[in-house]
């Protein structure tokens, strides 16, 4: 009989391979990168997991058997279930989100920002805002920009790893039990931060594009770090523009000043969309309103798009709904067959051509007349 299983959790997913701490005796107690790593298995997924739709994400529970402990190796055969799951970056069992932006290269964006701050909210779990790079802004307008976020509903903390500026702050916020994730846009120095804190570390990092003047992608890959007893961080790849949610009507809900004059004075429908309409109690002149607006907007078009069976109609934004994205649509006159489309044209047409070859009336079958 086989040994049991053992307990551990998902820390890195590495190609078709899973980076699987173990829990117990087997798992490092130190905060440096190698010692974390000493302490993990390489495991492959059972069949079993992907034929049932199971989907192992960085942040999961599973529980590891077939462990060869010279070769460090093993196989993921159960996964239990999360308590939360950030879609992207993909990590499951998250205890809080820290959305990192950078006051300046690449500049803050409040659009961008806030499309991240809701893919966090979706979690259901506490929110912070992280301004990296403090140093390249006057302090008078970094003070600003904590104000205006503050007004947004989310704690936020001002950084700067060449001044030192926030990182005691930002690193006592971090030494909380759990796993918190640093997402953001690529450039704005997640893994300079983390090498901050936890210089062992050594990620990483590249500078800002001096021509586009946008982050370059230098983490490839979601993956845990400890920088605290019982305190996991995942550093994750940075990108541009995350998607909003499906429904519509949710959308209020990823909106913390919006739920807060919510609950002051409810809109008189459940289905309002907080536009001025009679009745709404949300009102004009709150910060992120037009910000808001064109969300619903892009949210709404969406939801139109797939209630239309995923085709969008031409001339009406000249855009279809594929998966969770918006792409043109290509005018019928432009479209290419198919091989096999022209393969089975060609299969119709050759017993036509054989009929005529074969005919007694063509003028090329008569008998020699000699």
């Amino acid at each position: 009989m086989g040994a049991e299983p053992l307990p551990g959790r998902v820390v890195a997913l590495q190609a078709n391979y899973c980076l699987v701490s173990l829990d117990g005796p087997c798992e490092p107690g130190g905060d440096g990168a190698e010692s974390w790593r000493d302490g993990c298995l390489l495991c492959t997924r059972r069949t079993r997991l992907d034929k049932s739709g199971l989907q192992v994400c960085v942040g999961d529970r599973v529980t590891v058997a077939a462990v060869d402990w010279r070769a460090r190796r093993g196989a993921v055969v159960g996964l239990e279930p999360r308590h939360s799951l950030l879609e992207r970056p993909a990590v499951a069992n998250v205890s809080r989100v820290v959305v990192v932006v950078a006051v300046a290269e690449p500049g803050l964006d409040p659009l961008q920002l806030t499309r991240f701050l809701i893919t966090a909210e979706a979690t259901g779990q506490p929110v912070e805002v992280v301004l990296s790079k403090a140093d390249l802004l006057p302090a008078a307008e970094v003070r600003a920009w904590c104000r205006r976020l503050e007004g947004w509903g989310y704690r936020t903390v001002a950084v700067s790893t060449r001044s030192g500026e926030g990182l005691a702050a930002l690193r006592h916020q971090l030494a909380m039990p759990g796993i918190a994730v640093l997402c953001g846009p690529s450039g704005v120095g997640k893994s300079s931060l983390l090498n901050a804190l936890a210089p062992a570390l050594e990620l990483r990092v590249a500078a800002v594009s001096g021509r586009l003047r946008r982050g370059r992608h230098t983490t490839r890959h979601v993956e845990l770090f400890p920088v605290a007893p019982g305190a996991l961080v995942a550093d994750s790849p940075g990108f541009n523009t995350p998607a909003l949610p499906a429904d519509p009507q949710t959308l209020a809900a990823a909106f913390p000043e919006l739920l807060a004059r919510l609950r002051v004075a409810p809109c008189r429908f459940a289905n309002c969309r907080h536009q001025g309409d009679p009745g709404c109690a949300v009102g004009d002149g709150w910060d992120r309103q037009a910000i808001y607006g064109r969300c619903l907007e892009e949210v709404e078009a969406a939801a139109a798009a797939r209630s239309r069976g995923g085709q969008g109609r031409q001339g009406e934004r000249g855009l279809r709904q594929r998966g969770d994205r918006l792409e043109p649509l290509l005018d019928p006159q432009l479209r290419r067959s198919s091989r096999s489309t022209r393969r089975q044209g060609l299969e119709q047409d050759l017993p036509e051509l054989e009929g005529d070859l074969s005919s007694p009336d063509r003028e090329d079958s008569d008998p020699d007349p000699r």
